[in-house]
């Protein structure tokens, strides 16, 4: 598992504040005003979790590292885009959300003081544990005053031809004006003498993104995987950079900038330009955050906090090395002893051929029965994969219609979506161009697919197309079958080996005919209606889910059979939440798994006492959304897209397809009644907003993995067996 696999598309920390917002939403002043917990705090409370991981000595050890590279990143992208939105609300006096905390001055310390408090935190536990941990197993990160000669005489020509020549020393002085600091890249703050004149001066040097941020020692043959920070190594080259000057002082820092922007979507210009211009202007972001090196004299840091405009507030003290996202280079040694064990997916039972030396046909199987996917622990490449592949070489394919969110840099799906095309088929790709930090990896691939006879589309004015939708139709005995498939994540087969994620395959002709509208409206400009077996984002996606809380709640009131259970990465919206608290008045037993942020407050007395929340974090990232409502007896299980925020539900396409067969519904039900059993491991959300973790039974011994379980469950799958 990698750290920029881990990081989530659709909601840890890469969503506008504004995303967040519904104006349209009115408390009717019969709860509580208190009922909502801050978003942004919850957010923290997330990434606490992950770190609780690096902290938990019974993870094994290169996992550990992981999990730090893994805070490292998702807090990078906390303030680039959640703090960055919030600060840029409060200086133009903008509304700000009703769960992102009622004074805006207050949250932006309250987020300041709990970050620091974790960035303590985060620090402490790579010094005093992992890397002790590390040095036990042979894998020693190495300081220069841990060299001895004969190892600086070595390192010394690594650095005079590997390192010294893509190196640049900056000035400042009248002449050589203060340099614009790029965000997230980490630096040299270096002040020298002139010993002629005896008149100081200030230099920046940026650590090069290009190269190792830990380079390799030489072998000592001790056996022992020895490595030295970057920026410790070219720290004790200084000299070389500034020959004749004395070198006074030197420390690290490193400058968050803020990055959220809002394209401004006018029908009259094109996207592409527009989200280009913006991009270009994202690189220019105000800063937000400096992290410095704790040995920092007070001259340097009144010099940056004056040239780069920010507040005692948003200074971060730490102790070397910052960045320790960099450890991500770390997690990749191959010491698989030392990582989770290694896990295979398996090819989903329902896609095996019939016959033992059969070929795979992915159209046969779909058409004898809808398969429920569940990806790491079923192959993405033996099912989503080789379903667009073989449509892509079937000659009775006739067109493919599929969006695109996110994909990976070397993308089989893409790829099939070219052959199709090549093939004369007809090929719609939707592909997302606003999908934040990967904008400009759509935009290439939108390119590439156009180049290849692809008919593609851009995405829609005002929304952003979320939903995960890939429409095959083929010629079959003299009429037109639908093949559809309908995701809760993106199509990448790099994430999907970390993402747990739910799809579903079917030959339903309504799911068909279902999706070739919706496709028609994506493209053109079709009216949306209503859908028999999908529910869609914006128009009819919230009001759907409300209609069926409101079922469960009238059920309970009834003295019916009630019960609602939901899991998803994030649950912020007022009015949902809202629903969730009546019904819980009424006696809805109310099940939420929630990933990351969730501002509901469980078990308050007359509010939410029949509400429980529980999280799971661990070797997968959590990412699959499934709704499910008792409805008297007669389940009702949807699984999509879609999490319960303002900007899935108002401002994005999004769909949720209802699933029908029985042992599909059994096995969701199943899935729940894992995640919430007092035996599997997981964290508990209080009232108060704490999260508190439960891994260890009474007895000292650790609880029920429910990752490890499904892993094992569905590893035991034989075709034709029940799921």
């Amino acid at each position: 598992m990698e750290a920029e696999g881990y990081l989530d598309d659709t909601g840890l920390a890469t969503d506008s504040l504004d995303d967040d917002y519904d104006s349209t939403w009115v408390d009717d002043g019969t709860l509580p005003r208190d009922r909502f917990l801050d978003r942004e705090l919850s957010w923290l409370a997330f990434n606490q979790r992950v770190l609780e991981l690096a902290e938990d000595e019974s993870v094994p050890l290169l996992e550990r590292v992981n999990f730090l590279a893994i805070f490292a990143n998702n807090l990078d992208e906390f303030f680039m885009v959640r703090v960055a939105g919030l600060k840029r609300r409060i200086m133009t006096g903008l509304a700000v959300p009703t769960n992102v905390g009622t004074e805006p001055l207050d949250a932006l310390e309250a987020i300041s003081a709990q970050v620091h408090e974790l960035q303590d935190r985060h620090a402490a536990v790579f010094r005093d544990s992992v890397k002790p941990a590390l040095d036990n197993a042979g894998i020693h990160i190495e300081t220069w005053a841990d060299l001895d000669d004969e190892d600086r005489e070595r390192i010394d020509e690594i650095f005079s031809n590997q390192i010294f020549p893509v190196l640049t020393p900056l000035a400042v002085d009248p002449a050589h004006p203060f340099p614009y600091i790029s965000g997230l890249s980490l630096n040299l703050s270096i002040r020298v003498r002139n010993p002629k004149t005896g008149k100081e001066e200030f230099a920046r040097l940026k650590v090069p993104p290009v190269l190792p941020r830990f380079v390799q020692l030489p072998d000592d043959e001790r056996g022992l995987l020895r490595f030295i920070p970057l920026e410790d190594l070219v720290s004790n080259h200084l000299d070389e950079l500034f020959p004749g000057m004395e070198i006074l002082e030197h420390q690290e820092f490193r400058v968050t900038r803020n990055e959220d922007f809002e394209i401004e979507e006018d029908e009259s210009e094109n996207l592409i330009q527009s989200l280009e211009r913006e991009l270009l202007r994202r690189r220019f972001g105000p800063p937000i955050r400096l992290e410095i090196t704790d040995d920092m004299d007070d001259r340097t840091l009144e010099l940056l906090v004056r040239e780069l405009g920010i507040t005692e507030q948003e200074v971060y003290r730490l102790p070397a090395p910052l960045d320790l996202g960099g450890l991500l280079e770390v997690f990749r040694i191959e010491r698989p002893s030392l990582k989770y064990r290694k896990h295979v997916p398996t090819t989903s039972a329902a896609l095996l051929p019939s016959e033992p030396q059969a070929e795979p046909d992915v159209f046969a199987s779909i058409a004898r029965q809808d398969i429920l996917l569940h990806h790491p622990y079923e192959s993405f490449a033996t099912s989503v994969q080789a379903f667009l592949e073989q449509a892509a070489r079937d000659p009775n394919v006739l067109a493919i219609k599929q969006t695109l969110y996110r994909t990976s840099g070397d993308s089989p799906i893409v790829e099939a979506l070219i052959a199709a095309a090549d093939a004369g088929k007809a090929v719609l790709a939707l592909v997302e161009v606003k999908a934040r930090f990967d904008e400009l990896a759509n935009i290439n691939w939108a390119r590439q697919l156009e180049k290849a006879g692809v008919h593609v589309v851009y995405g829609m004015v005002g929304l952003k197309t979320h939903c995960k939708l890939a429409l095959v139709v083929r010629q079959e005995s003299g009429r037109l079958t639908h093949y559809s498939h309908i995701g809760t994540g993106n199509y990448d087969p790099k994430t999907s080996r970390v993402y747990e994620d739910l799809g579903l395959l079917t030959a339903d002709d309504q799911v068909g005919k279902d999706l070739t509208r919706l496709f028609n409206e994506l493209s053109g400009y079709a009216i949306e209606k209503k859908f028999k077996r999908l529910l869609v984002a914006p128009l009819h996606l919230r009001k759907g889910l409300l209609k069926r809380i409101r079922t469960e709640t009238q059920n309970a009131m009834d003295g019916n059979p009630s019960g609602i259970r939901i899991k998803v990465n994030s649950i912020v919206d007022e009015a949902i939440i809202d629903a969730l608290y009546k019904a819980s008045q009424a006696g809805v037993p109310i099940d939420l798994w929630v990933r990351g942020i969730c501002s509901v407050r469980p078990g308050v007395p007359g509010l939410s006492e029949n509400i429980r929340v529980r999280s799971i974090v661990g070797r997968y990232l959590e990412h699959s959304r499934v709704f499910s409502f008792s409805n008297g007896g007669d389940t009702q299980v949807f699984i999509g897209s879609a999490d319960m925020m303002h900007r899935n539900l108002d401002r994005r396409i999004e769909t949720l397809v209802k699933l029908i067969a029985p042992d599909q519904l059994e096995e969701i039900e199943a899935m729940f009644d894992l995640a919430m059993s007092d035996r599997t491991a997981s964290w508990w959300l209080d009232a108060s907003g704490e999260w508190t973790r439960h891994h260890l039974a009474d007895n000292g011994s650790h609880l029920v993995d429910l990752q490890n379980v499904l892993m094992g469950r569905i590893s035991a799958r034989k075709r034709g067996g029940t799921r």
